[in-house]
C-alpha cells in the first residue's frame, strides 16, 4: 500500500471515518491529522511532509474557500481536494477557479481515491518543473563555476542603482592573475579550482546585501551599495589579507588578485563611468605586481615539478655538469654555457602539466598518453616566458625534444636548425634516463647506453656530437 500523509479539513467524525475508508479501499496507507479551524490548518502546513488537503465546503466556522487562501499564504503548492454534500456546479467552478484541483461530492466517495493518485502525479510534474524553471532561472543569473551572480545580473543591478539612491556605492574590480598561465600549463581543471578559491576569497570581506559577480573569465566585480562609513582601501586591504593567509597557509599555486575600487559618492557620475576608473585602478595595480604574480606561479610550478623527482638534485646536476663539458668542448662562449646550464636543470619543467598516471606509468604509453606527454615542450615554453628569469631560454625548452632527422616534436626541426644546445641537451639527457631506473624500465649498463646513441646517431641525435660526448664519457 501507497503511504499518504494527509490534512483532513473536517468537523464530523463520521465524515472523517468514511473519507479515510474511502482512501484506504483505494489502496493507501494513511497518516493523517484532523483540522477545523483557520489557525489549525496554518499549524498543520508547517510540518513540510503532508501530501495534500481534503476539506469540507462549508462548516460552521471555517470552509473551503478560506482553507485554499490559508494554503495559499504558506506558500505550499499541495493538491486540494473539496468534499461536500451539497456544492452546486456553480459554487464547484468557483473553487477550482480558486485553485482547488477536484471536488468530490460525499456520496460519490470512490471517485476520491483515483483523483488522489492523479493529482500526485501532477504534484510531481509541477514541482520537477518549478525545480526546472527555478534551476533555469539561476542559470540565467548566476556564473556556473563560482556560483556568484554574473554579468547579465551584475550590469541589471548597476542599472537598477542609477540615480543616486543608494549612494554612495563601492564599487570593486578584481582580476586573478595568471589565469592563463595556470590553465596552459596545469591544465582548466586547476585554473577553474583557483577561479573558485579567488571567489571564496573576494566574497569573505563583503557584506551581506553586497554583490559579487564574475564579469569575465578572469574578471570580478563587487557592488556595495548604501556603504556609509565604509572604506574601499579596507576592504581591498581585507581581501588582501585573506590572500596572503591563504598563501602562507597553502603549498598549490599562490593566489594572486589585482585590486581596483572607485566610489560613487554624490558625484555626478554614473555608475558606469565609476565602474571604469575602478577598472582603471584595477589595471594599474595589475601593472605593479604583474611579473611578481607570474614569478610566483612559476616558482610554484618549479617545486611541484621538484617534488615530482623531475628536476632532483641528482638527476639535474648529472645533466648540469656533462652539459657544461660538452659545451665547453664544442666552444661555446660562457653566456651560452649558462643558458645551456639553466636550460639543463629546467628543460623538463612543462611536465608539471602531465599527468601523474602518464609521467610515472610501468608500461608503455598509448598513442593518446603520447600525444598529451607531446604537449610538454611547449608547456614548459609558455612557463619559461611568464618569468623574467627563464625567457631567455624558453626558445631552448621548445626545441629540446627535436630530433636530427626532422621527426621530432612539437616543430619537426631538422639538422642544424635544431639549437647546438638543444642537440647537447637531448643526447646527455638520453644517456641519464638509460643509465639511471625510470618508472617504465630498469636502468642500462653504461656501455649498452652508449651502444645505443651510437645506433641512434644521425636519426635522433647529431653523428658528430654523439662521437664528440663518446670521448668525453
Amino acid at each position: 500500500m501507497a503511504l499518504l500523509r494527509v490534512i483532513i479539513v473536517e468537523d464530523s467524525e463520521d465524515d472523517l471515518l468514511l473519507l479515510l475508508r474511502a482512501l484506504k479501499k483505494g489502496g493507501y496507507e494513511l497518516i493523517y491529522t484532523r483540522v477545523e479551524t483557520r489557525e489549525g490548518l496554518h499549524d498543520a502546513l508547517q510540518d513540510p511532509r503532508w501530501q495534500i488537503v481534503i476539506s469540507d465546503h462549508a462548516m460552521p466556522n471555517f470552509s473551503a474557500p478560506e482553507a485554499l487562501e490559508v494554503l495559499k499564504e504558506n506558500g505550499r503548492d499541495l493538491p486540494f481536494f473539496i468534499v461536500s454534500g451539497t456544492i452546486g456546479e456553480e459554487v464547484a467552478v468557483t473553487a477550482m477557479r480558486a485553485g482547488a484541483h477536484d471536488y468530490i461530492m460525499k456520496d460519490n466517495l470512490a471517485r476520491l481515491a483515483p483523483a488522489v493518485e492523479r493529482e500526485l502525479r501532477e504534484a510531481v510534474i509541477r514541482e520537477q518543473h518549478k525545480s526546472d524553471q527555478q534551476q533555469l532561472e539561476f542559470l540565467m543569473l548566476h556564473d556556473q563555476l563560482t556560483g556568484l551572480y554574473n554579468r547579465v545580473y551584475f550590469e541589471n543591478e548597476i542599472k537598477r542603482l542609477e540615480g543616486g539612491h543608494a549612494n554612495p556605492v563601492i564599487l570593486l574590480s578584481a582580476d586573478l592573475d595568471g589565469l592563463k598561465l595556470i590553465n596552459d600549463t596545469v591544465g582548466q581543471k586547476e585554473g577553474d579550482h583557483i577561479l573558485n578559491i579567488c571567489a571564496d576569497l573576494l566574497q569573505k570581506p563583503l557584506w551581506k546585501d553586497d554583490i559579487l559577480a564574475r564579469v569575465g573569465g578572469d574578471e570580478f566585480v563587487a557592488i556595495m551599495p548604501r556603504a556609509v562609513g565604509r572604506s574601499g582601501e579596507e576592504v581591498v586591504s581585507a581581501i588582501l589579507a585573506e590572500v596572503d593567509n591563504y598563501n602562507s597557509n597553502n603549498d598549490n599555486i599562490p593566489i594572486s588578485i589585482s585590486l581596483g575600487y572607485s566610489v560613487s559618492d554624490d558625484s555626478p557620475d554614473d555608475l558606469e563611468e565609476v565602474l571604469k576608473k575602478a577598472n582603471n585602478n584595477m589595471l594599474l595595480d595589475k601593472q605593479k605586481r604583474s611579473k611578481s604574480a607570474r614569478n610566483q606561479v612559476v616558482r610554484a610550478l618549479l617545486a611541484a615539478l621538484s617534488e615530482r623527482d623531475y628536476i632532483s638534485s641528482g638527476h639535474a646536476d648529472r645533466l648540469e655538469e656533462l652539459c657544461v663539458m660538452m659545451g665547453k668542448k664544442v666552444g661555446l662562449d660562457q653566456h651560452r654555457i649558462t643558458d645551456l646550464s639553466l636550460v639543463a636543470q629546467v628543460h623538463d619543467l612543462g611536465k608539471v602539466g602531465i599527468p601523474d598516471y602518464i609521467l610515472f606509468k610501468k608500461g608503455g604509453l598509448t598513442d593518446q598518453e603520447w600525444q598529451i606527454m607531446r604537449q610538454h615542450p611547449e608547456k614548459g615554453y609558455r612557463i619559461a616566458q611568464a618569468s623574467p628569469d627563464l625567457a631567455h631560454v624558453a626558445y631552448l625548452i621548445l626545441r629540446h625534444h627535436e630530433r636530427w632527422d626532422g621527426t621530432g616534436y612539437p616543430l619537426g626541426l631538422k639538422g642544424s636548425d635544431i639549437p647546438l644546445e638543444c642537440r647537447i641537451l637531448s643526447i646527455i639527457d638520453s644517456y641519464d634516463a638509460m643509465t639511471n631506473d625510470r618508472p617504465y624500465r630498469i636502468a642500462k649498463i653504461k656501455e649498452e647506453a652508449l651502444e645505443e646513441l651510437k645506433n641512434c646517431a644521425g636519426t635522433q641525435f647529431d653523428p658528430e656530437l654523439v662521437e664528440l660526448f663518446l670521448k668525453i664519457v
